[in-house]
């Protein structure tokens, strides 16, 4: 059986979501109220994704961290040439997270985590000018991430763990840009592949160099989504020779980019907590969009995608205003992975200016609610993707793209 690399089945779920690519910066709310700063901030066991190795300088012996984000997107399409346009309709993503540490001694913890870093849903009209690109996607990933953390001495830590990581996906899109069948309805594909899974790692480190200053880093493994025996089913599809569409079962593998996080916080005046994040995600993985199916009259799709590696810039800041409230504001800048020519319209985004604020409200001791709320705007871009063949001709998908979304977010810190 023949492989299908459907990274584009994937994308499309989360490109619109926050972050460079098909990746979604919703891994806490403490930490998105912060501009998504975390690898150098203690103050819950969200410290699980984004710095396992601090974990063992939390000060209670047990921290769970919960939530979830309301994810509310939107992409406009337009071809002032041929006056061609179109919106994405307006679908309700929830990203979900859960961290827990437990602190073993003065030196040992654990923690585990359990995320969703890709999922969403996003649908374009039937029958759309970019149908035979995408249709519409539904995808759903879910991380599970055991985790140590050991304390060398006062000023270092390491940490980290494997990865688990377990998704499904469900896929539309038309052949190409005209055939139907007999009745005029849009000749179509729709991939559904489920129990997609992969293994990966994750390692950091952290060192205070005083009580107010601190730095650390992160390294998340490239991880291989791999799913066999899904499903390609075919529909309206003419009876003729020359089109030897039928139901037939497909492999598929996704790579996960390896992601580099380095950060470092201060603390100052008491009551302000600053923090300063950089991301590196190592895209140059993702090359091609390449589908070919287990029955072989079924002609192969080579499709160049060609990523680069992008980075962000993530900047927080934290005011404890008494003791029953926190206060949180950031920003961070986004650059977009793909390059000129390769603009598809399954990650319609350019770079990203993103803006974040939020509080924590102290229930007694031992209780806190987390609120945060980002508002990411897309630097509108007039693109093309030169690499769709039709009959062995190139034909150019040409447009401008606005995109913006709203993500407000509500968890809950349990500290014991």
């Amino acid at each position: 059986m023949k492989k299908v690399l459907v990274l584009a089945v994937f994308a499309l779920a989360t490109a619109v979501t926050y972050a460079g690519g098909y990746r979604v910066s919703l891994q806490g709310n403490k930490s998105l109220a912060m501009g998504h700063t975390g690898v150098a901030v203690i103050n819950s066991s969200e410290s699980v994704f984004f710095n396992p190795s601090a974990l063992v300088y939390l000060e209670n012996k047990l921290s769970i961290s919960a939530g979830a984000h309301g994810v509310l997107a939107n992409i406009s399409y337009q071809n002032e040439t041929t006056g061609a346009s179109d919106q994405t309709k307006s679908l309700l993503g929830t990203p979900f997270y859960f961290y827990a540490s437990y602190q073993a001694t003065d030196w040992l913890a654990f923690g585990l985590g359990v995320y969703t870093p890709y999922g969403s849903s996003v649908e374009y009209d039937k029958d759309w000018v970019g149908s035979h690109l995408v249709n519409n996607i539904d995808l759903q990933a879910i991380y599970v991430q055991p985790t140590v953390s050991f304390k060398i001495n006062k000023k270092l830590s390491v940490g980290g763990g494997p990865i688990y990581v377990n998704g499904s996906v469900n896929f539309n899109r038309n052949l190409n840009r005209t055939l139907t069948d007999l009745d005029g309805n849009r000749s179509n594909v729709t991939i559904d592949a489920s129990g997609v899974t992969a293994w990966g790692w994750v390692a950091s480190t952290t060192f205070n160099f005083t009580d107010n200053l601190r730095i650390g880093a992160t390294y998340r493994s490239e991880m291989i989504l791999e799913a066999e025996g899904g499903d390609a089913t075919f529909e309206n599809i003419p009876n003729s020779p020359l089109t030897p569409f039928e139901d037939t079962k497909i492999d598929a593998a996704m790579p996960l980019p390896a992601e580099l996080m380095v950060g470092m916080s201060y603390k100052f005046a008491e009551n302000w907590l600053f923090a300063f994040d950089y991301n590196r995600t190592y895209w140059n993985v993702y090359e091609s969009l390449d589908i070919d199916f287990a029955n072989p009259a079924i002609p192969d799709s080579y499709n160049p995608r060609n990523y680069k590696n992008s980075s962000a810039y993530r900047f927080g800041l934290q005011y404890e205003a008494t003791k029953m409230f926190t206060l949180r504001a950031g920003y961070y800048f986004d650059e977009t992975p793909v390059q000129p020519g390769y603009f598809a319209p399954e990650t319609p985004r350019g770079d990203s200016n993103n803006f974040t604020a939020g509080l924590t409200v102290n229930i007694g001791e031992n209780l806190q609610i987390d609120a945060s709320f980002l508002f990411s705007h897309f630097k509108e871009i007039d693109a093309s993707y030169d690499h769709y063949l039709e009959n062995g001709v190139a034909v150019p998908f040409a447009g401008a793209y606005k995109t913006n979304a709203f993500v407000p977010g509500l968890g809950v810190t349990y500290k014991l």
